[in-house]
């Protein structure tokens, strides 16, 4: 099975999102601001990172920045999410280091698409 890492701040979205995953096969940890999260990535290494990019603490663009910067996670797949859907906000998360980005409200058949083919890219 391979591991998402879920940085989601908001409980509702973080169980309604983690439950979906976890039926279609994928084991799910959860983090709730970047500064866990870079402390699940680094211990847990997971196969691809979905990053809400407004968090408290350390939002999901520094966190990213972080992650692809460090030459131990750098390979992992990030996947930006935001409820920002400005044109520019694509190119932010993607200059960040995300791999790709996706707008809330999450359109889950489109986000699974995204996450296969980034771990298939990576297999």
């Amino acid at each position: 099975m391979k591991t998402i890492l879920l940085v989601e701040d908001h409980e509702m979205n973080r169980d309604m999102l983690s439950r979906r995953l976890r039926r279609k096969g994928f084991t799910v940890e959860e983090a709730v601001d970047g500064v866990q999260a870079l402390e699940k990535i680094a211990e847990l290494k997971p196969d691809i990172v979905l990053m809400d990019m407004s968090l408290p603490r350390m939002d999901g663009w520094e966190a990213t920045k972080r992650v692809k910067s460090d030459d131990t996670t750098k390979h992992i797949p990030v996947i930006g999410l935001s409820a920002h859907a400005m044109s520019g906000d694509r190119q932010k998360g993607l200059n960040a280091g995300c791999d790709d980005y996706d707008t809330k409200p999450i359109d889950f058949k489109r986000l699974l698409e995204k996450i296969n083919q980034l771990l298939n890219r990576t297999a």
